[in-house]
């Protein structure tokens, strides 16, 4: 993945310029730069080994960029971790679906970032925020509802 994506002009919310990762015998991103501005749609095309989620995964932390830099809300960032990267707001939909099958979908949504009240998980607003994503949505499924009868379509 060599490309530039970028918007013509204005703010930008992330930047990620000039990203290399390369992995034993595989150089994946080469000087990969990408512009978003606030509110904006993107889509990440490209075949199979393009390296679009290898780009997507040293933003999020999952893995360390080898060179580039990421800016994200005019301030430099190096999120080490996807639990760095939630906790300053970004997330990240992953193409393979780990989902834990035995708990409910609101469970898995909120999965490692569960609303608290004191010390416990707090599930009437953990209910009330999914409910209003999928009223948002139009998704007419229960957030109650155990994942592992659902299909990969729900």
């Amino acid at each position: 993945m060599g490309s530039t994506i970028s918007p013509s002009s204005g703010e930008y919310l992330l930047e990620m310029r000039g990203i290399n990762k390369s992995f034993p015998g595989v150089k994946a991103l080469d000087n990969v730069n990408l512009n978003v501005r606030p509110h904006s749609i993107h889509a990440l095309m490209g075949e199979n080994g393009a390296g679009k989620s290898t780009l997507l995964k040293c933003l999020f932390g999952i893995y360390q960029k080898d060179s580039g830099s990421i800016v994200f809300q005019g301030k430099e960032v190096d999120f080490h971790s996807a639990k760095e990267a939630l906790e300053n707001g970004i997330s990240m939909v992953h193409q393979e679906l780990n989902l834990v099958l035995q708990r409910s979908v609101m469970d898995n949504m909120w999965l490692g970032r569960y609303p608290t009240k004191g010390m416990f998980v707090d599930q009437d607003k953990m209910y009330q925020d999914t409910k209003a994503i999928f009223d948002e949505l139009d998704i007419d499924i229960a957030p109650r509802a155990r994942v592992g009868p659902l299909s990969v379509s729900q």
